[in-house]
This record gives structure tokens, sequence and C-alpha cells, in this order.
């Protein structure tokens, strides 16, 4: 259960498995395709094609969407914030089950013909494509992180950094 403020539940999930992750790799390559000249060389065609395998690289990709809900009171940036977090909650689960979770995004996934293909009305967008299969190791991945102290202030008594 991810948090949403007024209960709007802002999130869409899409489910792509077999070959319906094709239609989304022609999505992504359609929007490739624009930034490249009309005569492909064949470095051109080779990205073009790898762009469009870019969902198989896992058995399935779920598309997280945000709907920001219209109510007078609901702000916008809250509800991309609840989209996240049932993102999140997703990813949590999955690896919880033992299955391997990747949260991508990019530039293509806020090009208006991803949107039109998901069917999102214009306040709408995407907030990632989740990953999910199974991992080729038991190794636990770990990045390097800045350590949490630098990224964390505890403030223990009053301040005044207000200026009347």
């Amino acid at each position: 259960m991810a948090p949403s403020h007024y209960k709007t539940e802002p999130w869409k999930f899409f489910v792509h498995t077999g070959e319906g992750r094709r239609s989304l790799g022609k999505v992504l390559r359609s929007i490739a395709r624009e930034k490249m000249d009309d005569e492909l060389s064949d470095k051109d065609l080779e990205k073009l094609e790898s762009t469009e395998n870019k969902p198989f690289r896992a058995p399935i990709v779920v598309t997280v969407a945000v709907e920001p809900s219209t109510k007078e009171k609901v702000i916008e940036i809250e509800e991309y914030a609840a989209a996240h977090a049932a993102a999140q909650n997703m990813l949590l689960a999955a690896h919880a089950l033992g299955l391997g979770a990747i949260w991508r995004s990019g530039k293509p996934m806020y090009h208006k013909k991803v949107r039109d293909f998901y069917n999102l009305s214009e306040g709408g967008n995407i907030v990632g494509f989740i990953y999910l299969g199974f991992p080729k190791s038991d190794k636990e991945k770990s990045g390097k992180r800045v350590p949490h102290e630098a990224k964390t202030t505890y403030i223990h008594e009053e301040i005044e950094r207000i200026e009347s």
C-alpha cells in the first residue's frame, strides 16, 4: 500500500510480457528514430534495433504511470510522490520474493508518443519502467553510496533562519 494524499491513488500499471514487450519497443524505436537523419547508417540501424529490444532485457516490464487528480486541494507533486512510492513498494516486494527488479527511466518515457501509447491524459506521465525477472546470480549488487551522515542534518534546538 503506497500512501496517497486525499486517497487519490493516482498510479496506473501496464504489464508487458511475451510479445507484449514488442509494442513498447516499437514506440521507443520510433522516438529514437526522430533524432536521426533521413538516411540511416548501419550504426543507426543497429541502435534502432537495440532500442526496440530493450524491453526484452527482462521477462516482464511494468510501466508505472501517474494520472494526477484534478481535485482542487490536491497538489500535483504529491501525486507523483505517491506513484513513485508505489513503484518503490513494487521493487521492495519483488526483491523480498527473490526476484530481480530494476527501475529504469530516461528522457523517452516523457515523450508524447509514450503518453499516447498508454492513453494517458495531458497531465499524465510515466514515472518509470520496472524490469522484473530472476537474477542471473545470487550476488547482491551493492553500489557505492554517499554515507548517510553526508545527507542528514539533525536539528536538536530551535534555529532562526526566517527573515522578518
